[in-house]
């Protein structure tokens, strides 16, 4: 069977340091820290008191107040990224067919807040269960891909895929899948999360998961560092549309880059910690490539993982060099998470569109934030430390690894006809 080819066409990004895809691609390659103080919620009684939250973001602006009361944030993120992205896209769905076009959605969590909210209401009343009839249909994790949809009554295939920080490298991996088969024309595909509250904190906070450098927030996200100590806590979306290549033609899209392929795999090895050798890591990046029909000679930049966890960083960096081999020392790796912090569900989709950017624009963000080299790390790999890179950037691979031991990895590569 010969594949169909998919492009991506259409971009769009809520990020904690930015609000827009350019916003978001200007901060990254600016090196620009998102992290700050909590303004969220009171953190006084908590260890970590800081983290990348979204700013100067109006959801009663955006969807007008009734609406937006109706739906948890991590919605009200999906469906603002995804605005931008359709109108980046330049689509007129009158024109489309719409029993065509998709929603795949990736999130880790789901409506946190709204859960948070409703249950400890119902704990400080006298039993009686009042609880909001908005509740249930708030906090599913599919709920955003619907809100989609009906917004712009798109019929195709609808979906949320759920694989913690796996989850939208997963749903971009399945659009792509199902347009590469011809079962669809386009997708609506990306992720979004919205833990930045007193159950997500706290949470990460009892996992001995996240920083715990209040002193100095901005610098808190460093991968790779000697000193790292903990990831730091993010929130947005992101949403990349993901069509076939004769129909983005057809329509005369502008076309960012071309998608290649995907891999999946699985640790099997511990419910919250990475293989120590990086060997589910390894193979869901061989996976990918050889799902694109590429070696490691063909790629110029990965975009990591890279968390910043003292087990997590260097088991990526084993499977890197495992998959890689002499390539690992050719090739720019970053971890865009030293910026944005760690977006878990949403994670895939803002570091895929880092990783498109980079294609296109041939520039590699960095990773900020580095102090002291870590001796466990070969001198010869080039982390992109502290600055931006420019390099000719023929296709760049992107990670996601997730708790539960969830591994999936995706390709991008500049588009030729």
């Amino acid at each position: 069977m010969e594949f169909k080819r998919v492009v991506v066409t259409g971009l769009g990004a809520l990020t904690p340091i930015g609000n827009s895809v350019s916003e978001y691609w200007n901060g990254l390659i600016n090196g620009v820290s998102g992290a700050d103080f909590i303004k969220s919620f009171d953190v006084t009684h908590f260890k970590t008191k800081f983290a990348c939250e979204v700013k100067n973001f109006d959801a009663d602006a955006f969807l007008g107040r009734k609406d937006a009361r109706k739906l948890d944030p991590f919605v009200q993120y999906a469906l603002y990224s995804t605005e931008e992205a359709v109108k980046d896209a330049a689509l007129d769905f009158e024109k489309l067919d719409t029993n065509r076009i998709g929603v795949i959605w990736g999130s880790g969590i789901g409506g946190l807040k709204t859960f948070l909210d409703e249950v400890v209401n119902f704990a400080k009343g006298d039993g009686t269960p009042r609880f909001n009839p908005f509740f249930i249909p708030k906090m599913i994790a599919d709920i955003a891909p619907g809100h989609i949809s009906i917004k712009y009554g798109l019929r195709g295939p609808n979906f949320t895929t759920v694989s913690a920080c796996a989850s939208s490298n997963n749903s971009l991996i399945d659009a792509f899948n199902y347009i590469r088969l011809g079962k669809a024309n386009m997708f609506i595909s990306g992720g979004s999360e919205a833990i930045i509250n007193e159950a997500g904190i706290g949470g990460f906070n009892a996992m001995h998961a996240l920083s715990t450098r209040n002193e100095d927030p901005a610098t808190a996200s460093r991968p790779f560092d000697l000193d790292r100590d903990g990831f730091v806590a993010g929130e947005g979306a992101g949403t990349i549309i993901l069509e076939e290549l004769e129909h983005a033609k057809a329509r005369g899209a502008k076309i960012y880059a071309e998608m290649m392929g995907g891999g999946m795999s699985a640790d099997a090895y511990h419910m919250t910690a990475p293989h120590p050798e990086g060997m589910g890591a390894a193979l869901v990046m061989k996976a990918a490539l050889e799902d694109a029909g590429m070696t490691p000679a063909d790629i110029d930049y990965v975009n990591v993982h890279g968390t910043s966890t003292p087990i997590g960083d260097p088991q990526e960096v084993k499977a890197i060099q495992d998959a890689y081999g002499d390539d690992a020392f050719r090739v720019n790796i970053s971890s865009t998470k030293s910026m944005t912090g760690h977006l878990l569900g949403a994670a895939g989709a803002v570091e895929a569109i880092a990783a498109i950017l980079a294609v296109k624009n041939d520039i590699v963000p960095p990773t900020i934030n580095h102090f002291t080299d870590d001796p466990a790390f070969d001198s010869r790999i080039n982390f992109t430390f502290n600055q931006a890179q420019k390099r000719v950037v023929r296709a760049a691979q992107s990670n996601g690894f997730g708790f539960g031991g969830h591994n999936a990895s995706v390709i991008f590569k500049k588009y030729e006809e």
